[in-house]
């Protein structure tokens, strides 16, 4: 049996070098990797977005919850404004962590004030929240007017509806509604619960519960090494003062309006029992 072997000469859109991507397994979202900096398709497909909608990125405020990537390390060391954070359960949110030398901060209640940053970058990491309502809702209050958040999320469902994996009970306690499913996580060896199986409705879903715009791209290049499963990038935007709604209304208090939409409007992913 012949082994897979793709290689591909290029320009990485992460390190913005010249490069070689390459892989050994067919898998290539996880595997298809540069040889420079060893990023792989996700990241290059988040990093070319980035440039092409903020190409003055590393001039701006940037916050970047759980980081751990090849694009990650290039964000920190190129934009004076960076912030990373991550969860760690025992830590005070708003403190630094020992270890890690990052903030902790809990997506889903953060303690940065209002209109702090320019860009919130998130990778892979929505599919890992219990309450995605409450986190894209703390971004959007974080994030300045013109701001966006932009994020990987593995779009697993496509078309079809998003479902819940899991979820938190009110006690604190994990309810498993399917079979356990974990990813890598660098600051726990237990890995990271996914308890969303997200579809092409995230988009919707994530305005819903922000004031946001988002939209979602999808890259192909494979001179840039982007080419894989599940690397979609979502780009929520935050609107400036004075522009019009897509109902051609004025804008206002988008907080006012996002919770009169609520009370007529169920959730449809409820984190709740």
């Amino acid at each position: 049996m012949t082994a897979y072997h793709l290689e591909v000469e290029g320009r990485c859109p992460v390190c913005e070098q010249d490069a070689t991507f390459i892989s050994r397994d067919p898998w290539l979202r996880d595997h298809f990797l540069c040889q420079s900096c060893g990023s792989q398709p996700r990241e290059r497909a988040l990093m070319r977005i980035l440039a092409q909608i903020a190409p003055n990125w590393r001039e701006l405020a940037i916050h970047e919850s759980s980081p751990c990537t090849a694009a990650s390390h290039r964000l920190a060391s190129q934009a004076p404004g960076y912030v990373a954070s991550q969860y760690a359960e025992g830590y005070e949110l708003g403190s630094m962590h020992p270890e890690f030398g990052q903030r902790v901060e809990d997506l889903e209640r953060q303690t940065f004030e209002d209109a702090r940053f320019d860009i919130v970058v998130t990778q892979d990491v929505f599919e890992h929240i219990f309450a995605p309502d409450r986190a894209i809702e703390e971004i959007a209050r974080t994030l300045k007017p013109g701001g966006f958040h932009i994020c990987t999320v593995p779009i697993m469902n496509k078309a079809e509806p998003s479902v819940r994996r899991a979820r938190r009970r009110k006690d604190g306690a994990v309810e498993h509604l399917l079979p356990e499913v974990y990813h890598g996580n660098p600051v726990d060896p237990r890995g990271a619960l996914v308890t969303v199986d997200w579809g092409y409705d995230i988009a919707d879903y994530l305005d819903r519960h922000s004031g946001l715009s988002t939209t979602i791209w999808t890259l192909e290049d494979m001179s840039q090494g982007i080419s894989a499963e599940y690397i979609e990038v979502l780009v929520s935007r935050k609107p400036k003062a004075g522009e019009l709604e897509p109902d051609g209304l004025p804008q206002t208090d988008w907080r006012r309006r996002l919770k009169a939409w609520r009370r007529k409007t169920a959730a449809r992913l409820s984190p709740r029992r």
